[in-house]
């Protein structure tokens, strides 16, 4: 009986050992599978966090793309009211104010007395002149009977040839001392007129410096009146640069000045200096104004507005989108491939929300809003929606 168990045993416990080794198979396979399933998930799990990480360190930007500028742009600048002309009247002789005719705002016409000085040394000069003058034509005259006489004798031979020669002579000099006399009486006659002080030019008596009595010295300088022509008058405004090649000859203005905060002049463009100025950066324009009814005063400040015609080459942008470094001013670009570029611009017209940009960028630049502080050129950004057009 025992030894049936024994053949039994020994038969089944061979078949018993292959099944836990295949079992032991099975399960060192289903541990390896778990270990490298847990080792591709972790890994998987490493890559999905690096590409987020490096997704999330890449700036998130928000861009839009330059609007166009006004159609019809207005310009306001200050600007300063001066006379058409100017002129400060000097006395030419010496001597006394005898008498003025006109104070300070009376209006003139050319050619008007203002004043009249009393000059005895100037009277006294003129009649030492015409003396003069009637001494040399006497004495002209006794050389021509002289000359004349002797040209006589000498057809007889009864002087020389010498002799007449020296009478005719004598009378060219004679006459051109009378000829030099003359031209004295004439020269002290001019100064004669300068003793009455005249307008001139049509204008206004802006200023008088003299009154009767006063001693009058040529020499001096002193100036007696001012007069100014006030219809029209020059407008004189500084032109920054940025606008100086829209603002030219032709180009009409209107001003308003306050005293008549209520009316509206109108002016026109006659010239520019053609240069800009190295202290200010501006561009002097003169502009010539109607004065008729004489509202305007020479001095006046000014408000000028001028209507500059269309340039297509003018953007416009978000204030918020301007970048300031020391070199300048810039704005942030997205480029195709998503990089960023800085580009340096020149700014005009502030409007508050937005600036005026007046070159640097293009009209389809995908431009920055409100870009980070830290960003350099070439930096990888990405789009935070599809590029909108401001103002449309």
């Amino acid at each position: 009986m025992h030894d049936e168990d024994s053949v039994k045993l020994d038969e089944v416990t061979p078949i018993q050992g292959g099944k836990l080794k295949r079992l032991a198979v099975i399960v060192a396979l289903v541990a390896i599978i778990v270990v490298a399933w847990g080792l591709f998930i972790r890994n998987r799990d490493a890559r999905e966090i690096h590409e987020w990480t490096q997704v999330q360190a890449v700036p998130t930007v928000h861009v839009i793309t330059p609007k166009q500028g006004d159609k019809s742009r207005q310009l306001v600048l200050p600007g300063n009211l001066q006379p058409f002309i100017d002129a400060p009247i000097f006395a030419r002789v010496n001597g006394y104010l005898k008498v003025w005719y006109h104070d300070i705002g009376a209006k003139v016409k050319a050619g008007e007395l203002l004043a009249e000085i009393d000059t005895p040394e100037l009277d006294q000069q003129l009649a030492q002149a015409k003396a003069d003058m009637a001494s040399a034509m006497a004495n002209q005259q006794l050389a021509e009977v002289t000359a004349k006489r002797w040209l006589n004798l000498l057809t007889t031979d009864s002087v020389s040839q010498q002799d007449a020669d020296e009478k005719v002579a004598d009378l060219a000099a004679r006459r051109a001392a009378v000829d030099a006399a003359q031209a004295n009486v004439g020269r002290i006659e001019a100064f004669e007129g300068f003793k009455r002080v005249v307008a001139p030019f049509d204008g206004v008596v802006t200023a008088r410096k003299t009154d009767v009595g006063a001693l009058i010295n040529a020499g001096a300088g002193t100036e007696l009146f001012n007069v100014s022509r006030v219809d029209p008058l020059r407008l004189y405004v500084p032109v920054p640069q940025n606008y100086s090649r829209q603002v030219t000859a032709g180009l009409k203005a209107t001003l308003k000045v306050p005293e008549h905060p209520d009316r509206q002049f109108d002016a026109i463009v006659t010239q520019t200096s053609e240069s800009i100025s190295g202290k200010s950066g501006t561009l002097l324009a003169e502009l010539a104004v109607g004065n008729k009814d004489g509202l305007l005063t020479p001095g006046d400040y000014a408000e000028v507005k001028f209507i500059l015609p269309q340039d297509n080459s003018i953007l416009r942008v978000p204030a918020s989108a301007l970048i300031l470094r020391t070199d300048g001013v810039h704005l942030a670009i997205v480029g195709p491939d998503n990089r960023l570029q800085l580009k340096q611009v020149m700014v005009g017209r502030d409007f508050g929300p937005d600036v005026e940009i007046l070159s640097g960028i293009k009209a389809d630049d995908q431009v920055i809003d409100s870009p980070p502080d830290a960003i350099d050129n070439g930096e990888l950004v990405q789009i935070s929606k599809p590029a909108k057009t401001e103002g449309k």
